[in-house]
């Protein structure tokens, strides 16, 4: 199914080409977490595997983009591409911070959750993209005939760096995205004193590993809303589906709404302020405080009808 074609400089002579050749697609290429390795312990992905009917193994296309070498794949790729690209994974013995990468060309298709909690690098697309995807918005390309997308975290933390945005507006401290796609993990890792603002709805896991920041959502969310939130402020302006704060550190949850089934499932600490939700015992709900009040007064909202879940 792939084949390696060797590898070549790019045209600013910097950084070496991994080319790789695709005639299916497949899953949870350039996956930083290798499908979340320590959840299923290497059944369903592991770094050493190969890459079907070549030698080359996915912990060696990780490897490369850590390096600063950029990878091409020539052909249509399946789900979760580049999934936390550009962090330097604590259970792989990194640091957790993010690092420097390689960037990634694509000349066909992509499936879903391109780009998931990603926070660094570039994906340039040639095809189509199914949505939802992760935590990227498009800038103008710099490549013919390619699209480029960008980690919203990076570019929050880091700055345009000279790019233009497609669809979206960055001033200041504030980024307002409404760009009309579906995306999942929107801030994921935010570590930086900035307001995002998506119109629209989402899907999996906004504000994932959040640490500062406010990530606003304009709309309904999806699963896993403020999961392992470590600090900030999450808004979701409608509901959220099921398991919202589950593993939650710290920080804010303010859900104008219904916050779902499995509320908080195994939280440590943190605000939750929703409208209606069913938590996970210990937690359960509690009337409002007058500090409670006066947050959602300042998040601009009425306080009626809201409830704790602590």
């Amino acid at each position: 199914m792939f084949k390696i074609f060797g590898r070549k400089s790019d045209k600013e002579g910097e950084r070496e080409f991994l080319e790789i050749e695709v005639t299916e697609p497949v899953d949870c290429l350039a996956d930083f977490t290798f499908n979340f390795h320590w959840q299923h312990k290497g059944e369903k992905l592991d770094p050493t595997w190969k890459i079907p009917g070549n030698d080359l193994t996915f912990g060696e296309v990780v490897e490369h983009l850590k390096n600063n070498g950029n990878v091409r794949i020539n052909g249509d790729t399946g789900h979760r591409l580049a999934s936390s690209m550009g962090v330097d994974l604590q259970y792989f013995g990194g640091s957790g911070k993010d690092i420097h990468v390689g960037d990634i060309y694509v000349e066909g298709d992509v499936d879903t959750r391109m780009g998931i909690s990603m926070t660094r690098g570039s994906i340039y697309v040639k095809g189509d993209i199914k949505e939802p995807m992760g935590n990227m918005v498009e800038v103008k390309s710099g490549q013919k005939s390619y699209r480029q997308f960008r980690s919203i975290t990076d570019i929050v933390t880091h700055g345009l760096e000279g790019d233009k945005l497609v669809g979206c507006q960055f001033a200041g401290k504030r980024f307002i995205i409404d760009d009309g796609t579906v995306k999942d993990t929107v801030g994921a890792r935010l570590d930086s004193d900035v307001d995002i603002i998506k119109q629209g709805n989402v899907d999996l896991s906004t504000g994932i590993l959040m640490r500062k920041g406010t990530t606003r959502i304009n709309g309904n969310a999806g699963k896993n809303t403020g999961a392992l939130l470590n600090g900030g402020t999450i808004i979701i302006n409608g509901d959220t589906d099921d398991f919202t704060a589950i593993d939650m550190i710290k920080g804010i949850i303010i859900v104008n709404g219904n916050a779902g089934k499995f509320l908080a499932a195994n939280k440590k600490n943190g605000i939750i302020l929703a409208k209606n939700g069913n938590p996970i015992p210990p937690v359960d709900e509690k009337p409002l405080q007058s500090e409670d009040q006066q947050l959602l007064i300042n998040q601009g909202f009425n306080p009626t009808g809201f409830k704790k879940f602590e």
